[in-house]
């Protein structure tokens, strides 16, 4: 069933676990995406980047995400994840999605909070809710975003800016990082704690793949109750169908359905264990 994101992970703070917002690439990854959640009776969202939508096109994503979870038993919503343009965010608003991202990192303080409300008074209005990033989760992912940290702010003026814009959710600096970590990272579930015990608005983690199941249990006990996974689904994808190719031309066999058959079962297997880890099994139910 199509659900809202704030519904959910609203829910999720509540009940003590996070809901898993797991990023797809194409039709196969949603379906598998889903069977996921179906299995482990998971409530779950469904993201998709600003290249992903230039790549398939925010009608055709829009097909596939309604015909993918309308009649399956767990509620699904679809967010545009980490979008800086505000053309792209109106493009799916009037397509109707569950919820946007609007990334503005890159803008200065004044700008990102003008801005934000400016996106949340448009997304009201059709029923969409949206989250807010104005301090950057460090790392590039899909082309958006930095390497460095541009802006930062105390959880005090997150929360007020929050207050101020409507903001529904909010994705704070957490010591996380977009892609696949080469050090350990210096995580910050103290600074969930501290804008827990000043807003009620869902805490989003960034950065989730290659956290341990340790970790995630500190930050939803902190507060987080949204967290994402897209690198963790990208590698699962493609070294599947790596290791395929690898067999099909050691067998000069080339069946692209077998294929697509492994790399659906890497990517289900993957989301599986996450959503154990964020305690959201057995949750799709009130």
């Amino acid at each position: 069933m199509i659900s809202s994101t704030l519904a959910m992970t609203r829910t999720a703070r509540e009940r003590g676990y996070a809901v898993p917002a797991v990023n797809i690439l194409d039709d196969l990854s949603l379906r598998a995406v889903v069977a996921a959640a179906v299995a482990a009776s998971s409530p779950l969202i469904i993201q998709i980047s600003v290249k992903t939508v230039r790549s398939i096109g925010t009608d055709l994503i829009t097909t596939m995400f309604r015909h993918a979870a309308a009649d399956v038993p767990v509620p699904v919503a679809l967010h545009l994840d980490h979008c800086p343009d505000r053309a792209v965010i109106s493009d799916v608003v009037r397509a109707g999605w569950s919820s946007v991202l609007f990334d503005a990192s890159d803008r200065d303080l004044e700008t990102a909070e003008r801005e934000t409300a400016e996106v949340v008074a448009e997304a009201h209005a059709a029923g969409v809710d949206v989250e807010s990033e104005i301090e950057n989760i460090i790392g590039v992912e899909d082309g958006v975003g930095s390497d460095v940290s541009l802006h930062s702010y105390d959880v005090a003026t997150l929360a007020a800016v929050a207050e101020r814009t409507g903001a529904d959710l909010l994705a704070p600096q957490l010591g996380t990082a977009h892609g696949e970590y080469k050090a350990q990272p210096v995580l910050l579930p103290e600074r969930v704690r501290e804008l827990a015990a000043l807003t009620d608005r869902p805490i989003v983690l960034h950065g989730g793949t290659g956290l341990s199941a340790e970790d995630f249990a500190t930050f939803i006990s902190a507060g987080v109750s949204k967290i994402n996974i897209s690198t963790g689904v990208k590698v699962a994808y493609m070294r599947s169908a790596e290791q395929h190719l690898a067999e099909a031309r050691a067998k000069n066999r080339w069946d692209p359905p077998s294929m697509f058959r492994d790399i659906s079962a890497a990517v289900q297997a993957a989301i599986a264990v996450h959503i154990e880890e964020f305690g959201a099994a057995g949750k799709a139910s009130p």
